[in-house]
């Protein structure tokens, strides 16, 4: 049963293996609450998961050591659950989805696991491990459906009560709830009157909609970059904690993820994986009722797949107003580009990609299509700038910012 003396002991017991992370004020980050940053994506491994499976593992018996473990991840729970059996000279297997991340599989081998990887999601993997368990009777280490795990994460929360007596508010990343299970939990014993609330991933929001349907519901498929929290089911166990102890569970969409990196690379010089940035996200869209509280946005991990990293960028960098792109019809004749250039230059813009292109066959044969590619201060700069040429005559013909 999970007890707050169970999440302090795996406080004592974790201390040889988990880092204590900071808690960074992020001062002028946002106008609207007093955040902090919890950073677990500093943690060993690059995420919270070494907590859950390192109390787990130091819990088993000599027999069960001897057998080894199991577990299924899409890369961060995996990496948890090497590095934990590496210490303990524990034989590991992982079972992880062949959409996880290169970095993430390849950080994982490296701990000494062997690796299987499945076609599919997360679930399609945990299936895969659990036919695997009954075969060679290995101790599967669930990544959040276990009191052990929840334990050991739940040792986040005794870190930010400490760091922030005060706290008012608590954002968590949800997948399939063991993070928040724990978090939740240890911040209700101690500190009932601090708001605990989750937010997941629109594309993957399993939790979120068990959570407001009050049943545990199943989604049929699940769409995010964010990999790290693509469950399509949540726990029973993390169901039952979140329904009683969460204050409320949001949801983002991707793009707002991306920004929320994005954001955090500029004005934090932190790297956060998809799923760690959902707590900004919903923090810098105004997803829940944060005005004028001490906050702390749990960053849940930093994992990124450097290839997805530049794609991520350029999404948050178009939502955030900062590149935008104009196609505008005009007559293709000597000095145009010119005059639109220097519209744009005198509004402070920087073009950093032109593509000029002749009228297709509904246009007048002197027409022709130019296709800009701009650097914006924001939204309201690239209107601006629009307004600009239409005043000058110029036909804008679409825009993407």
């Amino acid at each position: 049963m999970l007890t707050i003396e169970k999440v302090k002991d795996a406080q004592k017991v974790l201390s040889d293996i988990v880092r204590k992370t900071d808690l960074i004020h992020a001062q002028n980050f946002f106008n609207n609450a007093e955040i902090y940053l919890k950073v677990e994506n500093l943690q060993k491994t690059g995420s919270f998961k070494i907590r859950g499976a390192g109390y787990k593992i130091a819990n088993l018996s000599e027999a069960e050591k001897q057998k080894g473990v199991i577990a299924c991840s899409a890369g961060n729970h995996a990496q948890g659950v090497a590095l934990a059996s590496q210490r303990n000279n524990i034989k590991s297997t992982i079972f992880i989805p062949a959409t996880a991340p290169i970095s993430k599989v390849e950080a994982t081998r490296k701990l000494g696991a062997e690796i299987k990887l499945i076609d599919g999601v997360y679930d399609d993997a945990y299936n895969a491990c659990v036919q695997y368990q009954k075969q060679t009777g290995s101790t599967f280490v669930h990544p959040f459906d276990d009191e052990d795990v929840i334990a050991g994460q739940g040792t986040i929360g005794l870190e930010i009560l400490e760091q922030l007596p005060d706290v008012d508010a608590v954002i968590v990343p949800i997948g399939g709830g063991g993070l928040i299970s724990g978090v939740a939990y240890t911040i209700k014993q101690l500190n009932p009157k601090c708001k605990v609330y989750g937010v997941q991933a629109q594309g993957a929001g399993s939790m979120y909609q068990s959570f407001i349907n009050k049943k545990i519901l199943e989604l049929p498929v699940v769409h995010t970059f964010a990999d790290g929290t693509a469950v399509k089911k949540p726990g029973q166990l993390t169901f039952d904690l979140c329904s009683k102890y969460v204050d409320d569970i949001v949801t983002v969409t991707d793009d707002e993820i991306a920004s929320a990196i994005l954001a955090l690379m500029e004005k934090q010089k932190l790297v956060a994986e998809g799923a760690g940035a959902l707590s900004v996200a919903a923090a810098m869209f105004d997803k829940l009722p944060i005005k004028g509280l001490k906050t702390v946005c749990l960053i849940s991990g930093g994992n990124i797949d450097v290839n997805i990293l530049s794609r991520v960028i350029n999404r948050g960098l178009l939502k955030s107003g900062r590149l935008s792109h104009l196609t505008i019809e005009l007559l293709d004749k000597p000095g145009q580009l010119k005059e639109v250039s220097s519209i744009i230059a005198e509004h402070g813009a920087n073009v950093i990609r032109v593509r000029h292109n002749q009228g297709g066959e509904n246009t007048d044969i002197n027409d022709c299509f130019l296709k800009i590619s701009m650097e914006t201060k924001n939204a309201q700069h690239f209107e601006e700038i629009q307004k600009a040429l239409t005043a000058k005559g110029y036909k804008i013909t679409s825009n993407v910012q």
